[in-house]
C-alpha cells in the first residue's frame, strides 16, 4: 500500500524532473552550443550527491542548484560549462566528493570553477576576522581568474535571497547585509543592473519591512497617476520614432523600493518629493546600414523636438561606456503636465549587456566594436590584484578599501599629451597620480588643472586636463587619507604607511632591547606586556611605534613598572586615543556568555534592561520605534545599532555571526536625543512658531539649536529630547505646517 511518504517521494521526483526540463528548454533556447549530454551528466552527478539532504524550506536539495543553473542561463546568459558547474557548486563542500572526482568526471573548466566556488563556500564571511579577509580575498583572487566563479556566485546568492524567509531572523540580517555590502556592489561593477536592483530589493524587504510595504502602497497608491502620465508622454514619442521607420520597443521604468528609500534617507525627503520614480526605455534595432551610436543621436535629437530638454542631465554612455560595460544615452524631458522625465535610449544589443553585463560581453566580443569596457573591468580586475598584493590587518579596512569604487559614477579627465582617462566622480589630483603610478603618487606635491596651479586634493571635474607634479622629498603622509578617495590610491598609501611604521618599529624594538640589557631584566615577553598595559597601549606594536618615534622614552618608571613596584591595574583591552570614561561606562554593562544567548527569539529591550545591559551605538543614535538590531562583540558586550547605519552594514558582512535580532519593549520612561533638520524662507518671528510648538505643544525639551540664514533661506538644526520614533513623526508634521518651512527630517 502506498504511503504518504511515497506519495511525498513520487511528488519530488516529478518536480525535480520538470525542473531540470525547465532548464534544458531555457538552455536550448539561447544561441550556445548544444551540449545538452555534459549538462544532464552533471545534473545526474549533483542529484546522487545530495540525496536525502533538504533545504531550510523543505524542499529537496537538488532544487537549489537547478535554481542558479537557470539563473546563469537565462538571467545571465552564459553557457554549459557555467550551467555544469552551477549544478556541481556544492558538491565538494557538501559531499564527500572530492575536486579531483569533479576532474576526472567533467574536465578541467568545469573542475576548475567548482574549486573556486568551493574555496569561497559559505558566503564570502566566515566567522573569524582573518578568515574573512582570506575568504574575500580569494573570491577576488579567483574571480580575477575567471569571472564565471563570481558569476555564479552572485546567481547563488540571488537564489539564497529569494529565498530567504526560511532562514532565522538573526541569519536573515547578516545575509541581507552581507549582500548590500558585497554583492549588490559587484553585481553592479559586472554590470547586471536588474540582479543588483533585486538583490538591493530583497535585502531591504528582509532589514525593514514595515518601510518596504509603505513604500510598496504608495507606489500601488499613484499607479493610475503614473500610467496616465506615461501614456500622454509616451503617444508623441511611439508616432515619430513610426515615421522614422524604427523597430523599436518603449517600456517604463520605476525606482526600485530600495532606490527610493535610500533617495529618502540620503536626501531627507519624503515619497512624494522624488520625481525621478518614473522613467521611460526605448530600445530600438538601428536601421539598415546605420550605425548604432549615431541612432541614439537621431532618436535623441527626435525627441527635442516633441519636449523640453534639462540642460544638464544628458548622459552620453554611448561614446564613453561606464567602467561596468553600460552603454546608453540618458536625457531628461520636460513633460506636459510639467514632470520632468528622464529617457534611456538603448539599442538592443546596448541592452542585453546592461542586463547580463560581463557575460554579454563574450557574445559580441568578435564584432567589429570598440569595446572599450573589457578594458575597463580589466584595469579594475588589475587594481584589485595590486590591492591584494600588500597585506591588510584590519579586516574592515580592508573590504571598504575593495568596495569603495564598486558603486563610482565615472568622469573623464585628459592627460597634457590630450590621452583620455577614465576616474570615479569626486576623485582627487592624487588619486589620479596613483593610477598612472605609484611613484607618481607618493612623490605628488600637487598638480595643474587646466594650467592653474592646484593643491593635491582638488577635486577633479569632467573634461579637466590635468599635469602631475612631483618632488623627489616628497613622503607619504598620514593626512592623505583623509581626501584619497580610490581604492588604489587608498591602497597604496596605507602600504606606504606600514613600512615607514615598520621602520620605526624596529627602530622601537632596537631601543627597547637596549633597555631590558642595560637593566639587567629578563623575561622579554612577559616585560613587553607589562610595558603596554603600563603605558595604556593596546598591543606590542603601538609599544613599538610609540618608543621607535620617541613619544615613549624609556625610564626609571618603566624600569619600576617592569619590576612589579607600579601597583596600577588595567583592564583589558585599552583604546588608545579614546575618551576612558566611555571606555569605563562600557565595562558597566552586563556582559553575556555566547552559549546563553539564544539565536533564534529576538532581544527584547526594555526600560529596566535597556541602560543597564546594552549600549546604545554613538554611530546612529537608535530610539525605540527604529528598525534596530543588536551586535555582540568580542568583549561580550551587546550593543544596539539601527538596521541601516553604515557601522551596522560593516558589522553585518565581517561579523555576521555576533549580529542578533532586537525588538523595543519600551514605556515611554526614557528620552532620547534626537536632531531635526528644518529649512525653508526666513521670516520674523519663525523660530518663536518651531520653539512654541516643540516646548509647548509638544513638552519636548530642547538640548541644542543652530540657526542659519542665508539670503533669506534658513537651514536649522535642532536636538530634542523624545521618548520614541511616534514623537519625531508627530513632530516633523505639526512643524511642517508652520508657513515658510519647505522640509522637516531627522538626521543621525
Amino acid at each position: 500500500m502506498e504511503t504518504n511518504e511515497d506519495k511525498r517521494n513520487i511528488n519530488e521526483e516529478a518536480e525535480i524532473s520538470a525542473a531540470f526540463q525547465d532548464l534544458l528548454d531555457t538552455y536550448l533556447s539561447t544561441q550556445h552550443r548544444r551540449k545538452v549530454e555534459i549538462i544532464t551528466k552533471a545534473f545526474n552527478f549533483a542529484r546522487q550527491a545530495h540525496k536525502g539532504v533538504r533545504r531550510n524550506s523543505g524542499e529537496p536539495y537538488i532544487m537549489h542548484p537547478l535554481a542558479v543553473a537557470r539563473i546563469v542561463c537565462a538571467e545571465i546568459g552564459l553557457g554549459s560549462t557555467s550551467i555544469c558547474a552551477a549544478l556541481l557548486h556544492d558538491v565538494v563542500e557538501d559531499t564527500d566528493y572530492t575536486i579531483e572526482d569533479i576532474r576526472n568526471l567533467f574536465g578541467e573548466k568545469i573542475a576548475h570553477i567548482v574549486d573556486g566556488l568551493t574555496k569561497i563556500s559559505g558566503g564570502v564571511f566566515g566567522p573569524q576576522a582573518s578568515e574573512q579577509a582570506e575568504n574575500f580575498k580569494k573570491l577576488l583572487l579567483t574571480m580575477s581568474e575567471d569571472i564565471r566563479v563570481i558569476l555564479i556566485k552572485i546567481a547563488d546568492r540571488l537564489h539564497n535571497m529569494r529565498t530567504l524567509s526560511f532562514m532565522p531572523q538573526s541569519k536573515q540580517y547578516k545575509i541581507a547585509g552581507e549582500t548590500l555590502y558585497i554583492y549588490a556592489p559587484i553585481a553592479y561593477r559586472l554590470g547586471l543592473s536588474r540582479i543588483k536592483t533585486e538583490l538591493e530589493n530583497l535585502a531591504f524587504r528582509y532589514e525593514h519591512p514595515e518601510e518596504y510595504e509603505k513604500i510598496q502602497k504608495k507606489l500601488a497608491k499613484t499607479q493610475i497617476e503614473r500610467d496616465h502620465l506615461y501614456n500622454e508622454f509616451i503617444t508623441p514619442i511611439r508616432e515619430e520614432l513610426d515615421k522614422m521607420g524604427f523597430t523599436y520597443r518603449v517600456m517604463g521604468r520605476l525606482k526600485s523600493p530600495y532606490s527610493i528609500w535610500n533617495k529618502m534617507q540620503t536626501k531627507h525627503i519624503a515619497f512624494e518629493d522624488i520625481y525621478d520614480i518614473l522613467a521611460v526605455r526605448i530600445v530600438f534595432t538601428p536601421r539598415e546600414g546605420k550605425n548604432e551610436n549615431n541612432e541614439c543621436f537621431n532618436i535623441y535629437i527626435a525627441l527635442t523636438n516633441l519636449y523640453n530638454v534639462h540642460p544638464d542631465r544628458l548622459r552620453d554612455w554611448v561614446n564613453k561606456p561606464r567602467a561596468n560595460g553600460y552603454r546608453a544615452l540618458h536625457a531628461t524631458f520636460m513633460s506636459k503636465q510639467g514632470s520632468w522625465i528622464e529617457v534611456q535610449i538603448r539599442s538592443e544589443e546596448m541592452d542585453e549587456i546592461a542586463e547580463k553585463g560581463v557575460a554579454a560581453h563574450w557574445k559580441y566580443k568578435s564584432r567589429d566594436d570598440n569595446y572599450s569596457k573589457d578594458e575597463q573591468l580589466d584595469n579594475w580586475l588589475h587594481t584589485i590584484k595590486e590591492i591584494l598584493d600588500d597585506p591588510h590587518p584590519n579586516t574592515l579596512d580592508f573590504l571598504d578599501t575593495i568596495k569603495l569604487n564598486l558603486y563610482a559614477t565615472e568622469i573623464f579627465v585628459f592627460t597634457p599629451k590630450g590621452e583620455i582617462m577614465t576616474m570615479p566622480q569626486n576623485c582627487t589630483a592624487l588619486d589620479l597620480a596613483y593610477s598612472i603610478h605609484t611613484f607618481l603618487g607618493n612623490h605628488c606635491i600637487g598638480a595643474k588643472v587646466n594650467h592653474k596651479l592646484v593643491p593635491m586634493n582638488h577635486v577633479l571635474q569632467s573634461g579637466d586636463q590635468v599635469e602631475i607634479l612631483t618632488s623627489n622629498s616628497q613622503h607619504v603622509q598620514e593626512s592623505w587619507l583623509n581626501f584619497a578617495t580610490t581604492a588604489k590610491a587608498r591602497a597604496k598609501i596605507q602600504a606606504a604607511l606600514r613600512r615607514e611604521q615598520r621602520k620605526i618599529q624596529r627602530e622601537g624594538e632596537e631601543r627597547l632591547n637596549a633597555f631590558l640589557e642595560k637593566e639587567q631584566l629578563a623575561n622579554y615577553a612577559n616585560n613587553i606586556e607589562k610595558l603596554w598595559l603600563h603605558h595604556k597601549l593596546s598591543d606590542k606594536e603601538s609599544l613599538l611605534t610609540a618608543i621607535g618615534n620617541g613619544s615613549i622614552v624609556l625610564g626609571e618608571e618603566d624600569k619600576e613598572a617592569l619590576l612589579g613596584n607600579n601597583k596600577r591595574r588595567f583592564t583589558f583591552p585599552f583604546f588608545f586615543g579614546k575618551d576612558e570614561k566611555k571606555e569605563e561606562k562600557k565595562q558597566e554593562t552586563t556582559t553575556f556568555d555566547a552559549e546563553q544567548i539564544d539565536r533564534n527569539h529576538p532581544i527584547i529591550l526594555t526600560d529596566e534592561n535597556l541602560r543597564r545591559d546594552y549600549s546604545i551605538a554613538d554611530c546612529c543614535h537608535p530610539i525605540p520605534g527604529d528598525d534596530v538590531l543588536a551586535y555582540y562583540d568580542e568583549n561580550k558586550h551587546i550593543t544596539i545599532h539601527k538596521r541601516q547605519c553604515p557601522v551596522a552594514d560593516r558589522l553585518k558582512s565581517s561579523h555576521g555571526d555576533r549580529i542578533l535580532t532586537a525588538k523595543w519593549a519600551t514605556h515611554r520612561a526614557h528620552e532620547f536625543v534626537v536632531p531635526i533638520n528644518i529649512g525653508g524662507i526666513d521670516r520674523i518671528g519663525i523660530i518663536n512658531e518651531i520653539t512654541a510648538i516643540t516646548s509647548q505643544q509638544m513638552n519636548v525639551n530642547i538640548q541644542k539649536l543652530e540657526f542659519e540664514n542665508k539670503n533669506g533661506v534658513f537651514e536649522c538644526n535642532i536636538w530634542l529630547n523624545v521618548h520614541d520614533v511616534k514623537d519625531v513623526e508627530t513632530l516633523c508634521d505639526k512643524l511642517k505646517k508652520i508657513e515658510g518651512i519647505k522640509s522637516v527630517a531627522r538626521f543621525d
